[in-house]
């Protein structure tokens, strides 16, 4: 009998727990020495088991469909190690019985073919998914509970910094000079809207009640405003190697064309040429390319004429692009 033994961790906790991927290896091994399995393949994996989308897993199970009749087993310690996902687990389950290969955990071995074994298999799947749902709605209460007593969660965002204390406490205090100009901005906006309804207040063109009414409300959309600038800091990043790295690929576009794979390949047109290909049986055209590409392509046919001296042709048309011409209607074929 042959076996691919599965060992999966996912974070330090559960290393602390004994989940390591040397101790789950050690105890794998010892069980299929003891039981005369053959060791096909040694997987590890670094994934949550939320979901079977692992680039581990899917490998060995492309493997498994390539290499059929070659593994009769999937050796994993506990069947959390598995999955998290019992509705996941059970289809994951069929998927390797159409293959000829049962899943098993050693520490919890069932004999899946007996059907009283299914109510407990149902319960070793069903624990880690419980667990997992709890954790995280102890989470989400945790965090709500720190913002209803002021507590700011997460990056600070312009104009504060996160700090440490010695007892461990985190909070965020004030970071100058941003500081100073972020509350500069605010009062700005605050003064100045104040400031106009005072003097509409003066030459009675409002009254007392309008004029607490704007303050009111202009002191709302600071908030607001406070609250959108935590947001956007929280979630910015900076464009400047997204953009240079755009820009160094259009400008290798064939070198990276000849060296990628089929599908590489198709990607890349797809990308050209976001509209479909029409071929004729002479040339491929289409209604549209991408405009990137297009602004790149005539700035360089600009920049090339002038260096040669000759007369710029300006033109936003792709060279592979056939003419336009009259389409025949197809009446609906």
């Amino acid at each position: 009998m042959t076996a691919d033994l599965y060992i999966r961790v996912s974070t330090d906790e559960q290393a602390d727990k004994g989940y390591s991927q040397r101790s789950q290896e050690e105890v794998l091994m010892r069980y299929c020495s003891i039981k005369d399995i053959k060791v096909r393949k040694v997987i590890f994996e670094d994934c949550s088991a939320k979901s079977f989308n692992r680039p581990e897993w899917q490998k060995m199970l492309v493997d498994l469909k390539k290499k059929r009749g070659q593994s009769d087993l999937v050796l994993f310690t506990k069947w959390d190690r598995f999955s998290r996902n019992a509705g996941d687990a059970y289809q994951m389950i069929n998927v390797l019985a159409a293959l000829g290969v049962e899943p098993q955990a050693i520490e919890q071995p069932l004999d899946i073919s007996i059907p009283e074994n299914k109510l407990m298999l149902a319960i070793y799947l069903a624990q880690p998914e419980v667990e997992n749902d709890r954790r995280a709605l102890n989470t989400f209460f945790g965090m709500r509970r720190a913002r209803k007593e002021g507590r700011w969660m997460g990056p600070a965002v312009t104009g504060y910094t996160n700090k440490i204390n010695e007892k461990g406490q985190k909070s965020i205090c004030p970071k100058d000079p941003d500081a100073s100009i972020m509350r500069w901005v605010f009062e700005q906006l605050h003064a100045e809207k104040i400031n106009k309804a005072r003097e509409l207040l003066i030459s009675g063109d409002l009254d007392s009640i309008d004029y607490r009414k704007i303050k009111s409300d202009s002191e709302r959309q600071i908030s607001v405003l406070e609250g959108k600038l935590m947001d956007l800091s929280a979630n910015s990043f900076r464009i400047g190697p997204l953009l240079q790295k755009a820009l160094s690929n259009v400008a290798h576009l064939p070198i990276l064309y000849q060296n990628a794979d089929i599908q590489d390949k198709r990607k890349i047109i797809s990308s050209m040429f976001p509209e479909n290909l029409t071929f004729d049986g002479v040339q491929h055209r289409t209604t549209r390319i991408n405009e990137a590409i297009r602004v790149f392509n005539t700035l360089k046919a600009d920049f090339g004429a002038k260096n040669k001296g000759k007369p710029v042709i300006k033109t936003d048309l792709p060279t592979v692009v056939a003419g336009s011409r009259i389409e025949l209607p197809t009446l609906g074929l």
